[in-house]
This record gives C-alpha cells, structure tokens and sequence, in this order.
C-alpha cells in the first residue's frame, strides 16, 4: 500500500531564457550588455534610436490617413 501512495512531484518546465539582442531594431547597430533599451517586444541600443523608430512608424500610418 506505501507504494500506491508514492507523491508524484508535478513537473514543472522551466521557462527557456531569452536570447540576448545581437541588434538594434531601429539602426541595427550591435546592442552592448549594459546598454538594451526594450520597448513594444524589440530591442533598441539607446532611448534616442527608439524613439526615432518609433516616430518612422508613425510618418506612413499619418500618412495614409489623410487619404
């Protein structure tokens, strides 16, 4: 009967790491460790560059709402 009554211990899958950013994606330049700066699921090397990826996105979307 103790061996009926063995505890299953619930497996639990561990969440997979991210993989680090090689790149910008706004300028594509190379990301260093100390210097990600994430935003809307990317990653971007500076404030500065994401922001300036941010307002090109914008630009065609004002763009195609004055049509």
């Amino acid at each position: 009967m103790a061996d009926e009554k063995k505890e299953e211990k619930p497996t639990t899958t561990a969440a997979p790491k991210k993989e680090k950013p090689s790149n910008c994606a706004g300028c594509s330049k190379s990301i260093k460790k100390k210097r990600w700066y994430y935003r809307n699921g990317k990653y971007y090397c500076t404030k500065r560059c994401w922001k300036n990826a941010l307002s090109k996105e914008e630009k065609p979307k004002a763009t195609e709402d004055k049509k």
